[in-house]
């Protein structure tokens, strides 16, 4: 897509920002990770995040005197302070210690077959979190320990304070429980609610900036049409992977993805109310956006005549600019406004062979392609090419490749607020792309 070659692309080190526009070695089909990646670094909340990560690592390691623990996030964290660090404009770098982990972490990825991008994407962000949890759950259990270690030595110095002396207790009588109940003190009874409490506290879940940046909440909906109860069920996801067609538009894919399902014959849902099987209407909607939207297409699908995985090559558009329109009545960020900043690229015609480059757009507007190493400035136009092409082509040959066969796979937008919106003096003509 990018024009080839090994030096570095005029246009980019000419751009007027304080990016870096650094290329990711490839160790044989890691060009999937190397995508993945470039998309992630260049999502600006979730770099500034993961840099500053990497600093309080840096001073914690220095006041310990000892290396942080090796995971998937501390080599992130390396990788991306490798190319913001970086004196030149561009360039590429080898991110041979991440993929290593990759690999010793993940059985899926320690070959050297060809692998999925999106797949890499929602474990990477999966296994982020997690550590990011265990973490925030060990500084609260520490805290926890701190306040019970204080507690206790406040209580034994009250006790000291109070009874220099012994003194006999009094004789105990009967029938005055003080209204705790029999055999059972108030001070026990407190002590019961506390240990419940702090039980609560440890059982509920950890929030991290991962789930601030890419979690949003579905609802299921599902009304039985005998009783017209509707049942609700949310659902956290941290992308939406959406069925496409020829010759259709994102938005048609989202309108599709909450259209109503009726369940019917062998799949009647089963109603509380009504106490059986019933027919009904069931159907998902947003109830909350996250900052940052990962849309999937899904291009690979099973098909079943053939006994194999196929991908679909069709043609796809998809907006510079989004808005949501299958929220649900109540949601907070129903008027959001999405701006396209990366869109992750399928190359070639099979599933299961091919090539995955990152294009992203930068502050100043101007779209790069990160194709492992190389990096080079492209047009909108190119980023358009990659919606599809009107008319299916199927090939012949497992290893046969064909015109046509690049395309939009995962598409990242991060909402605009409200001031930027108001900022913006884009073209008209430039607001969206045909859909």
């Amino acid at each position: 897509m990018g024009a080839s070659g090994s030096k570095p692309d005029r246009v980019i080190q000419e751009l007027q920002d304080d990016e870096h526009y650094f290329g990711l070695e490839n160790f044989g089909n890691t060009c999937y990770c190397n995508s993945v990646l470039q998309t992630l670094y260049f999502c600006r909340p979730f770099r500034e995040q993961v840099l500053q990560y990497a600093a309080r690592l840096q001073a914690a390691a220095a006041a310990t005197k000892q290396p942080p623990p090796e995971n998937m996030l501390t080599c992130l964290a390396e990788l991306f302070v490798q190319v913001a660090s970086q004196k030149k404009k561009c360039g590429f770098v080898s991110p041979r210690r991440f993929v290593s982990r990759v690999k010793a972490e993940n059985a899926l990825f320690s070959s050297y077959m060809h692998q999925d991008a999106h797949e890499f994407l929602n474990w990477l962000l999966n296994d982020i979190s997690e550590v990011l949890e265990k973490e925030q759950r060990a500084v609260q259990a520490a805290a926890r320990r701190a306040s019970r270690d204080v507690s206790r030595a406040s209580s034994r110095a009250s006790s000291r304070a109070q009874s220099p002396t012994k003194v006999r207790s009094p004789t105990k009588q009967h029938g005055s429980g003080g209204g705790a109940g029999p055999g059972r003190s108030p001070s026990l009874q407190l002590l019961s609610a506390a240990a419940a409490k702090a039980a609560a506290a440890r059982n509920r879940p950890v929030r991290t900036w991962v789930h601030d940046l890419f979690q949003g909440k579905l609802v299921n909906e599902t009304r039985c049409l005998q009783c017209e109860t509707v049942t609700s069920r949310e659902e956290d996801f941290y992308d939406l992977s959406l069925e496409i067609d020829q010759n259709c538009s994102l938005s048609s894919c989202l309108r599709n993805f909450s259209s109503t399902e009726t369940l019917d014959a062998d799949d009647k849902f089963f109603c509380d109310k009504c106490g059986c099987l019933q027919e009904a209407q069931k159907r998902m909607r947003l109830a909350q956006l996250p900052p940052v939207l990962c849309l999937h297409l899904k291009r690979f699908k099973y098909i079943e005549s053939m006994g194999r995985m196929k991908k679909l090559m069709h043609r796809v558009t998809f907006p510079w600019e989004l808005k949501m329109i299958n929220t649900t009545d109540d949601c907070p960020d129903a008027d959001s406004a999405y701006e396209l900043f990366a869109v992750v690229v399928h190359m070639g015609a099979h599933p299961n062979h091919g090539h995955y480059v990152a294009l992203v757009r930068t502050p100043s507007g101007q779209w790069v392609c990160f194709d492992d190493e190389q990096v080079n400035a492209i047009t909108e136009s190119q980023v358009q090419s990659v919606f599809g092409h009107t008319q299916d082509w199927h090939p012949m040959r497992e290893d046969q490749q064909g015109p046509h066969a690049d395309h939009g796979y995962i598409l990242f937008y991060q909402r605009v607020d409200q001031q930027q919106q108001q900022q913006k003096q884009r073209p008209a003509a430039a607001q969206h792309l045909p859909l």
